[in-house]
């Protein structure tokens, strides 16, 4: 069988079944670097990213005999990646900031900014994206970038999803101030 980069996601999936070697490559080829920047924007380190999308794939791979609907195979995957870096992130012991452990004075209600009037270049964001702390930057990336909602988020990292939008909230605008180059 020769594996071609437009070969259909089904016979793709199919050969893996059968353990077609060449097959579970092209998949990996096929998934890997969206796989990648997915997990680096929530872990924020390459080593970590790197590791969970090995674990992932494996993970992906050994389940496939289990795995029925091909049109979400992508969905799938991505949705095995996730965990696995919010896992490494709860392993890791990150620290999110409660609401309830926060004095009320500390709040600012969030600024009206017109975001239409700044056109960022993309490695401008990426880099206040990484210099975002780690909570703010996971959240930021979950909600913004993976289109997860609030109490989606909130269940996943196992916090309230009133924290999930106090940290999204200070996540954007810490971020607006990085992209401006304030402190």
């Amino acid at each position: 069988m020769e594996l071609t980069a437009t070969q259909p996601l089904t016979a793709l999936l199919a050969a893996c079944k059968q353990g077609h070697a060449a097959s579970y490559q092209a998949l990996y080829n096929r998934y890997s670097k969206a796989m990648y920047n997915t997990c680096l924007r929530i872990v924020n380190h390459t080593a970590d990213a790197e590791d969970i999308i090995q674990e992932a794939f494996t993970d992906a791979f050994s389940s496939l005999d289990r795995f029925e609907c091909e049109a979400a195979f992508g969905s799938w995957l991505r949705r095995i990646v996730i965990n696995k870096a919010i896992n490494k992130i709860k392993r890791d012991k990150r620290r999110w900031l409660y609401i309830d452990d926060t004095p009320a004075i500390q709040f600012q209600e969030e600024e009206s900014i017109d975001e239409t009037e700044y056109a960022w270049k993309v490695d401008e964001i990426k880099r206040a994206i990484q210099a975002l702390p780690d909570g703010y930057r996971t959240i930021l990336c979950l909600h913004l970038l993976e289109n997860y909602k609030h109490h989606e988020i909130a269940v996943m990292l196992d916090i309230s999803a009133s924290t999930v939008r106090t940290q999204y909230i200070r996540a954007k605008s810490r971020l607006l101030q990085l992209i401006k180059g304030e402190k």
